[in-house]
Order: structure tokens, then C-alpha cells, then sequence
């Protein structure tokens, strides 16, 4: 079996990109009352802040933050994607590797993490994180999307309720571009 390099950080903040497996589908939008309850059910019982999240119709991005000395967010992540599955009707095509393993053929196996290392870090990523709808199309306005705490970061006044309307706040945030790295 394959293994990833994870950085587990005791007590640490995270920053995840989260996907399905068929980017066509709207799921998490579509069905964002069953999303909500898989994050209850798993903070219920593996508590965990959630900083920021945004939710987009076929991925998510999100900041945690974990307990003093916890290091699980794979079991949590692992613990939400299969209490989402189970609360939807077995509809989706799985290739015979999934049926094999019993597994549903909504999320995609992996997910994108990286540890915050300071402040500075976590502001990047909530920018990011809030700035996603209008990135990809949904909105024109960061506050027009509904699935997002970017209206709590508001009301902390971390954000003037009108920020980055339709243009990115700068181009320094989420993740560094690697060295040489062109957009295309």
C-alpha cells in the first residue's frame, strides 16, 4: 500500500481541500443538510474547531484546528466523507476496486492538507478559502455565497462585510506557487 507523507502537528491548524469524485456533480450543495450533520456527528464525538470552511457544489476547503495532542484529522475526515455517503442513495457508478472494498464512489480517496505554520499562513488560506465561490464562478461577490463562514468572519469584523466584491483581495493567498509554475 501507498504511503503519504502527512505532517502531523499535535493541537495543530490545518488548511484541506476536500473533493468528489465526479467533479460534475453538485452533491455537497445539493445535499448540504446531510454534509452539516456529518460534521455534527464527527465533532460530536472527535471534537474539533472548524476556522473556515467554504462549501462548493463538488469540493470544499476548510481550516481545523485540532485539541492540545491530537494529531487525527484523517480519522475525522475518513469518519465525515462515510457519514455523507451513507446518508445518500447508492446511485453513483464505483469501479470494481471500490465495490470491492465496500466503498461508496462519491469522494475522491485523498485530500489536499498543509499545516499552517504561523498567522500569516492562516490568513492566506481564509482569504482563499472565502474568495473560492467568486474564483469559480458561482457568485460575483464573496457575501452573495451562501455556504460559507465568511459571514462569521464578518460579524468578528475580520472582514468588512463588502470584501474583495468581485476581485481577488491580492495574489498572495492559499498556496505559494511553486517555483516556475505558470497558470494556465
Amino acid at each position: 500500500m501507498t504511503q503519504y507523507r502527512r505532517h502531523f502537528v499535535p493541537g495543530g491548524s490545518y488548511f484541506f481541500t476536500v473533493n468528489l469524485a465526479d467533479r460534475r456533480l453538485a452533491l455537497l450543495t445539493d445535499h448540504i443538510a446531510a454534509l452539516r450533520a456529518a460534521f455534527r456527528y464527527v465533532m460530536l464525538r472527535h471534537p474539533f474547531t472548524v476556522d473556515a470552511i467554504v462549501i462548493l457544489p463538488e469540493h470544499l476547503h476548510a481550516i481545523w484546528t485540532l485539541p492540545p495532542g491530537d494529531t487525527g484529522y484523517s480519522t475525522r475526515w475518513r469518519l465525515i466523507k462515510s457519514h455523507f455517503s451513507r446518508a445518500l442513495p447508492l446511485l453513483e457508478s464505483r469501479s470494481q476496486s471500490r465495490q470491492g472494498k465496500g466503498e461508496r464512489g462519491i469522494w475522491q480517496r485523498r485530500y489536499w492538507e498543509h499545516t499552517l505554520r504561523d498567522e500569516r499562513d492562516f490568513e492566506r488560506h481564509a482569504d482563499y478559502v472565502h474568495f473560492n465561490p467568486v474564483k469559480h464562478g458561482h457568485v460575483r461577490r464573496v457575501a452573495d455565497w451562501p455556504h460559507s463562514t465568511f459571514h462569521r468572519f464578518v460579524e468578528a469584523g475580520l472582514y468588512a462585510p463588502d470584501w474583495a466584491g468581485g476581485d481577488a483581495p491580492d495574489e498572495d493567498f492559499g498556496e505559494p506557487a511553486p517555483v516556475g509554475w505558470v497558470e494556465r
